[in-house]
């Protein structure tokens, strides 16, 4: 077979070291999936960043791309986060990186952008040797204070370097920018928001730390997606997802109607929902127009340019463009739903679902320490500067003496610091000035810097000894992150918007999403259902299955709902589109709902929701039924009689008149009034006609003042006025009389 491979070292065992498999997978895959959550997919709750991001903006800052710097190369940055900072693909930090560009995907972008960083229509950007960057001013104010101290770092992956655990985020980037990832076992989706709206609450979190979730959504009343869009979610839902962390948002895209004139019109669609790709969701449609899913609709345009214009046209200018656009709303991606997840890393360490109030909350708090460790920094440096400033001032009063203890000692140092009892720090400041600056050394200047700094450093010790001094900066620095991002500007004026759903009718908008044909429905006897196309009133030429035969054949169309009875007393209601097509034999209707083996169908009818039918059984009870009630939005159907064998629901006759006429097997007939039989949504029903044995053979309703008419087998027609009824007229339940002569001998009113 070849050469059997032996362990190292002989093959004398000791170096094969026994694992058990089980453990290893664990142990490794927990160690991979807390990898995933902490350092890959979850933002930190405080600068809502994950790590990449992190190291693309930290990068861009080493690199010197401010605002106000000139652009450089993508792949030039790109190299210096991988090289540096992110052991990973070049293409995964890029794409990264673009997407920080995007201000169709970011609310506030992090990058400022020149060149193609791809469009709303999912196209791709450049390769990142075409494109530049550079930072700005939100990436500025994320990363204020980062050279003071103001947050922790630790060694990059190959430990010849530093970076941030956390960036100081003056910018409250979580919220306003969102954030989704997938982790393993978790996720986290978070929609963006209005910064103004956001400081504008932290601030009331500052002054009101209790505040609810209800008192802050009156500050922040929903998210504000880079795309707009309208969301229709009513504030209670809002307020229950932010309460909990979890829920989502239904946003739609907004539109208007464009007058043609003569009263012709068509629908621009301006705005799109977020993360909707625009090529993607006109392929749609369209697919959906060939596929005549939308009836209404005629044509659909892409007239965008920087902007967004979709342009639909309608079937005719009587469409009403409501229910055309309920109907694209429930069809298209012109509605979608973002989903809230605020699962998050708390503290840069846990991961969990926080609400909206504990989000801000710990962004105060990282704020609030990161002012406290700015200010200790500058406090450090101020005592620095003061302990230089007295040495200087003492070399200064003393010029020629050290000038002299230079030029003749071998070793000035601790001769200055035994003459004049100075510091290391102190002499080291003094010998180390040039001589250019011993014209500058005035007691004058020493002086004022001296009592700049005393006093800069007692203000700093006041701010660390106050809590509501802290709190008091905090605010301030919201406060100008407000004004530069206020509403008032073009990049802070909010672009979702809050409308309710119109209330339209559901029916039509059923009707407006189905192609409006005519049909013919055809039942067998055995249960076989198919639609023609039209209306076809000669039933004789249908072919069947062998041994099968008609059962019932009407004329319908594709938006009308097709009722099914079985004799179990259940109702199935099926839609005249979904209906299978009219070639061969059709299909079995027990593979389209869950009709029980030991039932048929008793009949099938086009459903008219203001009519009332009139059910009875076998053995002759019976009620009257709403024809709204009898709809069933299932395949288990509807249970409208209740019947247990060998009873059997045996007839259903349109309620007309006022007066119903029972015919018994027993050839009896009986007469009264349709007021004594009830109307119900379920039941037994109640006796109709007593029987000794047999049971019921037909019914009827009428009005009594036009008579009881029926057919004879030759067709002839014959009426009873009231009078000539009046000896088969009596209570319900009771047996009633034998049938008027010329009766039809099938016991059927029709022949």
């Amino acid at each position: 077979m070849g050469q059997e491979i032996l362990p190292p070292s002989g093959g004398d065992g000791d170096n094969i070291h026994p694992v058990d498999l089980k453990a290893a997978l664990e142990e490794r895959y927990l160690r991979y999936a807390l990898s995933t959550i902490m350092h890959r997919a979850l933002p930190d709750v405080r600068d809502g960043l994950k790590p990449v991001h992190r190291r693309i903006v930290y990068a861009m800052n080493d690199m010197g791309l401010r605002p106000n710097a000139a652009f450089r190369k993508c792949a030039k940055i790109v190299g210096e986060v991988m090289g540096n900072y992110h052991p990973h693909g070049d293409q995964s930090i890029y794409d990264a990186l673009a997407r920080l560009a995007q201000d169709f995907s970011q609310r506030y972008t992090l990058v400022n952008g020149q060149g193609n960083f791809g469009n709303i229509d999912g196209d791709s950007p450049a390769a990142m040797r075409y494109t530049e960057s550079k930072m700005t001013a939100v990436s500025e104010l994320l990363l204020e204070g980062i050279d003071q101290d103001a947050v922790d770092f630790r060694d990059t992956y190959d430990e010849s370097n530093s970076e941030p655990v956390v960036l100081p985020g003056a910018f409250p980037n979580l919220l306003a920018n969102g954030s989704s990832g997938i982790a393993v076992g978790m996720a986290t989706s978070i929609p963006s928001h209005n910064v103004h709206e956001v400081c504008d609450a932290a601030l009331h979190l500052i002054k009101h730390p209790d505040a609810t979730v209800e008192k802050l959504v009156e500050f922040i009343p929903g998210p504000d997606f880079p795309t707009g869009g309208i969301i229709i979610d009513n504030k209670e839902s809002i307020i229950e997802s932010y309460r909990t962390g979890r829920g989502g948002f239904r946003v739609r895209a907004k539109w208007e109607t464009e007058d043609l004139g003569r009263g012709g019109y068509q629908i621009i669609v301006t705005e799109i929902p977020f993360q909707v790709q625009k090529s993607r969701l006109i392929e749609k449609i369209a697919e959906l127009l060939i596929a005549r899913k939308l009836p209404l609709l005629e044509d659909i345009r892409d007239e965008s340019a920087e902007d967004i214009r979709i342009v639909l046209v309608p079937k005719s200018r009587t469409v009403d463009p409501t229910i055309l656009m309920e109907s694209m709303f429930k069809l298209t991606e012109l509605e979608s739903r973002f989903p809230l997840n605020m699962n998050v890393l708390s503290m840069g360490v846990i991961p969990r679902v926080m609400a909206l109030n504990e989000v801000l909350k710990e962004w105060l708090a990282h704020r609030r320490e990161v002012l406290q460790r700015r200010s200790r920094f500058r406090l450090a440096a101020i005592e620095r500067r003061l302990e230089i400033l007295g040495g200087l001032l003492i070399a200064y009063l003393n010029i020629d003496e050290v000038i002299r203890i230079i030029r003749e000692e071998d070793e000035p140092k601790p001769v200055m610091m035994a003459r004049w009892d100075l510091t290391d720090i102190q002499v080291e400041a003094i010998l180390n000035m040039r001589l250019r600056a011993l014209r500058k050394l005035e007691e004058f200047e020493i002086r004022k810097e001296h009592d700049e700094l005393t006093k800069e450093k007692a203000d700093i010790e006041a701010l660390l000894a106050s809590d509501e001094k802290q709190w008091q900066t905090v605010a301030w620095e919201i406060g100008e992150v407000k004004k530069k991002f206020a509403k008032a500007t073009e990049v802070g004026r909010r672009r979702t918007q809050f409308a309710e759903a119109p209330e339209a009718d559901e029916e039509a908008i059923q009707h407006a999403m189905i192609e409006k044909e005519p049909i013919t429905v055809v039942v067998s006897e055995k249960g076989w259902i198919r639609a023609l196309k039209g209306h076809i009133s000669d039933t004789s030429t249908l072919a069947f299955k062998e041994g099968d035969g008609l059962k019932v054949a009407f004329p319908a169309q594709t938006t009308d709902k097709i009722l099914i009875v079985t004799t179990g007393g259940k109702v199935f209601t099926l839609g005249g589109d979904k209906l299978p097509g009219g070639r061969g034999h059709g299909e079995p209707l027990r593979i389209m709902i869950d009709m029980e083996n030991d039932q048929d169908v008793l009949t099938a009818f086009v459903h008219d929701a203001a009519r009332k039918m009139l059910i009875v059984s076998t053995v002759g009870n019976g009620f009257v039924v709403p024809e709204a009630e009898m709809v069933a939005n299932t395949r288990k159907g509807k249970q409208i009689m209740n019947v247990s064998m060998p009873d059997e629901t045996k007839l259903l006759v349109p309620v007309s008149g006022d007066h119903i006429a029972v015919v018994g097997e027993n050839r009896k007939m009986l007469v009264f009034p349709l007021s004594q039989v009830p109307e119900m949504t379920r039941g037994k029903g109640v006796r109709l006609q007593r029987y000794k044995d047999g049971g019921i053979s037909d019914v009827r309703c009428f009005a009594i003042t036009d008579g009881l008419s029926w057919e004879d087998s030759a067709g002839r027609t014959f009426t009873k006025n009231k009078d000539e009824l009046a000896e088969w007229l009596a209570d319900r339940a009771t047996a009633g009389r034998t049938v008027p002569k010329g009766f039809p001998r099938s016991g059927k009113f029709a022949g």
